[in-house]
């Protein structure tokens, strides 16, 4: 169970407080969206279409990326594996967040996002479309999510894995709903304040996840991991 809170507290918190960088980025795509003139229901059920295809797209990543790091689980790699996620993630905070970043062998498939997702957008008019925009729109390159997923695969649970992602969804989704309906959430001001903030908050998720590896029997920062081998009984 704590294992569970702790997944999901660490999305949430990659995800909100990543979500006031993300407004640079996913910004355009959601005041592109007319759902600010639609009226009454119609315009919070838009909000919540485009919001929740990102965060299905972000949960079926976990998935995957989950199932992967539960391979690394069964080799006994799993503290290689959480050392390796929070030097990945300090390697963001210190080249600043850089969230334009894309990886070359990346580039063909997020030229697919940005094609069809080009295509979708003349149809935004229409609600339906509204879900599987933000399915794409969870596919673009974003250096938040890569810190999402390097902490997802560090749970080397698929589960868990799942629940950092969906997690990380849900929490971008105040001030992604707040930008749609209001064009800005918060003042610039605060906005830069909180953008100073997020490279410390990722920064101690990164150590975290370090100490993590380091198997120091530090409960809850750092308790002991279990190999496979360990938990094999010997028949003599």
């Amino acid at each position: 169970m704590n294992e569970l809170l702790v997944s999901a507290l660490t999305g949430l918190s990659i995800g909100f407080l990543g979500s006031f960088h993300c407004i640079g980025m996913c910004g355009p795509i959601a005041l592109t969206l007319p759902v600010r003139e639609q009226q009454g229901f119609k315009k919070y059920a838009g909000i919540f279409l485009y919001n929740l295809g990102r965060a299905v797209t972000y949960t079926l990543l976990g998935l995957i990326l989950g199932y992967l790091g539960s391979r690394f689980r069964l080799w006994g790699m799993q503290q290689a594996v959480s050392i390796l996620a929070g030097a990945f993630i300090l390697f963001f905070v210190f080249s600043n967040l850089n969230l334009g970043v894309q990886f070359k062998w990346m580039q063909p498939a997020h030229a697919w996002v940005q094609k069809h997702l080009a295509r979708l957008l003349v149809l935004s008019r229409r609600p339906r479309y509204l879900f599987p925009i933000g399915m794409l729109n969870g596919l673009l390159p974003c250096g938040l999510v890569y810190v999402a997923v390097a902490a997802a695969i560090a749970t080397t649970h698929t589960g868990q894995a799942a629940i950092v992602m969906f997690s990380f969804g849900i929490g971008t989704i105040p001030v992604m709903a707040g930008l749609m309906l209001f064009g800005h959430l918060i003042s610039v001001r605060w906005r830069q304040k909180i953008n100073r903030a997020v490279p410390y908050v990722v920064g101690v998720m990164a150590i975290l996840l370090i100490l993590r590896g380091l198997n120091l029997g530090i409960p809850f920062i750092s308790p002991k991991m279990m190999h496979n081998a360990d938990q094999i009984e010997s028949c003599h």
